[in-house]
């Protein structure tokens, strides 16, 4: 009779988890969801109404390529992709934070609303929360990824 392998010992390593895993599906999901929305969004305004607000339409452009960035490197996992995800995030909310500020104090320069107009007001304060999430989440999995 054969012996039957030993399994769980202390020699055994963890499985290492992808950032794009666990919670961080709901993350990545929004993220997807969020570059579908600006881009579907950004696309149909600056082709059909760009001489309204261009300054609007190419930061909700910008702010499509922006999840659409965090999207793939949140999938791609690693610890290169985590600490670029990072940058990201923090380029995002810094984006959110000033170009809500700005629709504030310069509703002038802003005739058509963005993503990130008034905190991302629109769609219902999620582009401000969700970078602060994903830096939360990214910090947490450095370990994991």
């Amino acid at each position: 009779m054969a012996d039957a392998p030993v399994t769980g010992g202390p020699a055994e390593a963890p499985a290492k988890r992808k950032i794009g895993e666990g919670p961080g599906r709901l993350i990545v999901s929004l993220y997807a969801v969020f570059t579908v929305a600006a881009a579907s969004r950004s696309l149909y305004q600056l082709i059909a109404e760009y001489h309204r607000a261009p300054l609007a339409y190419v930061l909700s452009a910008v702010a499509a390529v922006v999840y659409a960035f965090i999207t793939v490197t949140l999938v791609r996992g690693g610890e290169s992709a985590r600490r670029v995800a990072m940058v990201c995030c923090a380029a995002e909310l810094a984006g959110v934070l000033v170009v809500g500020s700005l629709t504030i104090a310069l509703p002038s320069a802003f005739p058509d609303q963005t993503v990130w107009s008034y905190y991302g007001m629109g769609y219902l304060f999620i582009p401000v929360a969700l970078p602060v999430t994903g830096l939360l989440w990214l910090r947490r999995a450095g370990g994991e990824s």
